[in-house]
């Protein structure tokens, strides 16, 4: 697929734009982000930035087994196989920002219950926020630490893991790979290095 551009005026016309969950009945594992930036907006493709690494960490945890390149939008056959493998992706915001810091506390605390209601309709084995910040916000726990949380979805399991944006410069390519295919597994998904 040919790489679209868009100047930064026209990435801004996004601003407050929504694109849909990726995110079916056979979902196992949901990957929840803060909000759409504006170019995931503009493509309509989950972390489409090419400096986003999600898809490459999902690539070498061994989730998927070749790296999906959102940035012009999803092929046909990368949201198939995505789907057919069980992972989904929902974002905690709805509304395109060029940046997080854009959101208000309302904001996501209204995301956490239309995150509840999500998770009440497609009851995913694991729900992984990505993003210690956002996750004490919407959820109500300034102590909270990266890892495995306790869940108020009785069939779900809540984990936070580190956000993928090229912002979040602290987390490697590496510790964001270990910390998705340890959720992976806990969705009983298994990862290429698993079936071996």
């Amino acid at each position: 697929m040919a790489e679209v551009r868009f100047t930064r005026d026209e990435l801004k016309r996004f601003r407050g734009s929504t694109l849909p969950d990726l995110i079916s009945d056979h979902v196992k594992l949901l990957f929840v982000g803060i909000n759409p930036g504006l170019r995931t907006a503009a493509v309509q493709a989950h972390f489409a930035p090419r400096g986003n690494r999600f898809w490459p960490a999902l690539h070498q945890a061994g989730i998927t087994d070749h790296l999906i390149d959102a940035s012009s939008g999803f092929t046909p056959a990368d949201r198939k196989y995505l789907l057919r493998s069980g992972i989904g992706i929902t974002n905690l915001v709805g509304r395109a920002t060029a940046g997080a810091d854009e959101l208000t506390p309302a904001e996501l605390l209204a995301g956490r219950r239309k995150l509840e209601r999500t998770v009440a309709k497609y009851s995913p084995a694991v729900v992984a926020v990505l993003g210690i910040t956002a996750y004490r916000e919407a959820f109500g726990d300034r102590l909270a630490k990266p890892g495995r949380q306790v869940s108020p979805f009785p069939a779900t399991e809540l984990w936070v893991v580190p956000n993928p944006s090229g912002r979040n410069a602290h987390a490697s390519l590496a510790s964001l790979a270990s910390a998705y295919g340890e959720v992976a597994r806990a969705a009983g998904i298994l990862t290429r290095s698993d079936a071996r």
